[in-house]
């Protein structure tokens, strides 16, 4: 034997004994890798192994994420039916309905969006079911405990949270507009109601990264498509729920109705109501010191304002005993989704047949994906009551550093601010035993889940649920 061939020789040892210690791959490593290829019958075997769904590498990136990526949408729903997380992130907060909207997969958004709407529906009435007469504290209390400051065109909490801040006057004037009587009818080409459809992408956003870099905004575009599947499951606006309203002649409102607007802050969108001259116009407001603010600038004394101060919990009977209202405007500081879906059980009581209402739509606003879940999950929640709900893009634009500064949290992150409009329509059945809609692939991955939620039907109990995960815990109404 020559000295090349021991060489040789030597190499193929060293190979061997490498690869003898070497580690192989995980079970979890091996589920990573077959989603990321989208090998059905991998994942089954590996599942039926009892690998872990749950795993996330070093990155943060689990295996329901790499199937979005791809596209995979059967191995998407078997992640799914085997308990993957629909609502982890990776270390940069991105979640797979985020890695699936990067990469162009609508089929893969829906099917994700459909899952998440179906799991929040039969999470909370659950929750709700278990929070009967457990005599849960009020949520916001320790925000109505503290000192609030009003600087300049900034309203801020002990924290330097802010409350409210003046850049939000462009969409309070909307928001005004839209539910005053007074003002001239919403233009129907601006309003839409969010279909899938409205989910594609331009020409020149072909082949970009499947998630922006670390520390980015996230695009006009991408929000768009993020939102635009967020109410398909909404009744069609056809039947008078979206129609003229009561005194309109030449696209003109005759007078200003009857407002309701529960939460003052700086004040914006009730000067603006005021601008249209309602008949009456009723402010409810829960913080002592906003309260005082008010009485200090004389809105006490305003011709048709009415102050109620007090959680709009505690005034709901006065509310109640007042209505129907023409307009009614929601935005609350320290409450949550759920004190939110509380209110929403109410509006059909409170709103005139011919009324319109809207809110402040700031659910999950630092995450795309979670924000078009909370769209979805409202929309469906008001067509159970008889509401339609349509959504307006409003362009936001990038708010700089300057905007932020003294104030202690960014509580907005999106160029566009999708306005709801909310009309009467035609009741739908229970959105529990409905479901998210006919999204493709949503039979696959409902099962045992659709069975709890219809359990649920009909029994709607009140009370805050607790935090539970990625999206309940970011359901702050302004968070």
């Amino acid at each position: 034997m020559n000295q090349e061939d021991v060489k040789k020789l030597e190499t193929e040892t060293k190979i061997d004994t490498l690869e003898a210690v070497a580690p192989s791959p995980s079970l979890e490593q091996q589920l990573l890798l077959a989603a990321a290829e989208g090998d059905t019958n991998e994942v089954a075997r590996l599942i039926d192994l009892e690998a872990d769904v749950d795993y996330q590498d070093e990155e943060g990136v689990s295996p329901l994420m790499k199937a979005a990526e791809g596209g995979h949408t059967t191995v998407l729903a078997a992640l799914l039916q085997s308990g993957a997380p629909w609502n982890a992130q990776d270390k940069y907060g991105y979640c797979a309905g985020e890695y699936a909207m990067g990469s162009g997969h609508q089929e893969a958004v829906d099917l994700l969006l459909d899952f998440a709407v179906q799991a929040e529906l039969v999470l909370g009435a659950l929750q709700r079911r278990m929070q009967v007469g457990s005599g849960a504290a009020v949520p916001n209390s320790d925000y109505l405990n503290q000192k609030l400051v009003y600087r300049g065109e900034q309203l801020l909490d002990a924290e330097g949270e802010a409350v409210m801040m003046g850049w939000e006057r462009p969409l309070m004037v909307r928001h005004a507009e839209l539910i005053c009587p007074g003002s001239r009818e919403a233009d129907e080409t601006t309003a839409i109601t969010i279909s899938a459809a409205a989910g594609e992408k331009d020409d020149e956003e072909e082949g970009e990264e499947r998630r922006p870099a670390e520390g980015t905004e996230p695009s006009v575009a991408v929000l768009a498509a993020a939102t635009a599947a967020a109410a398909a499951a909404a009744p069609s606006s056809e039947g008078g729920g979206s129609g003229s309203r009561t005194g309109v002649q030449g696209g003109q409102r005759k007078d200003g109705g009857r407002v309701l607007n529960v939460g003052f802050g700086l004040g914006i969108v009730d000067t603006a109501i005021q601008s249209y001259n309602p008949v009456r116009h009723t402010i409810v407001e829960a913080h002592p010191d906003v309260y005082e603010h008010m009485v200090r600038q004389g809105w006490a004394e305003r011709p048709g304002v009415r102050i109620l101060k007090g959680r709009w919990q505690d005034v709901l009977p006065e509310l109640l005993a007042e209505a129907p209202y023409d307009g009614i405007f929601f935005d609350t500081y320290g409450e949550y989704y759920e004190e939110m879906r509380e209110f929403h059980l109410h509006v059909p009581h409170l709103l005139a047949r011919d009324g319109v209402y809207s809110f402040f739509n700031g659910l999950a606003s630092d995450n795309i994906f979670f924000h078009m879940v909370y769209c979805r999950l409202i929309s469906l929640e008001l067509a159970s009551k008889g509401l339609t709900v349509e959504y307006e893009p409003v362009p936001v634009g990038t708010l700089g550093d300057e905007v932020w500064q003294g104030v202690r949290s960014k509580y907005w992150h999106f160029e566009t601010y999708f306005l709801p409009r909310v009309t009467h329509g035609d009741p739908l059945e229970s959105v529990e035993e409905e479901g998210p809609g006919e999204g493709e692939g949503q039979g696959q991955v409902e099962g045992e889940g659709k069975e709890k939620a219809e359990e649920e039907e009909g029994k709607e109990v009140e009370g805050p649920r607790q935090a539970t995960g990625p999206v309940s815990n970011a359901a702050r109404i302004r968070d």
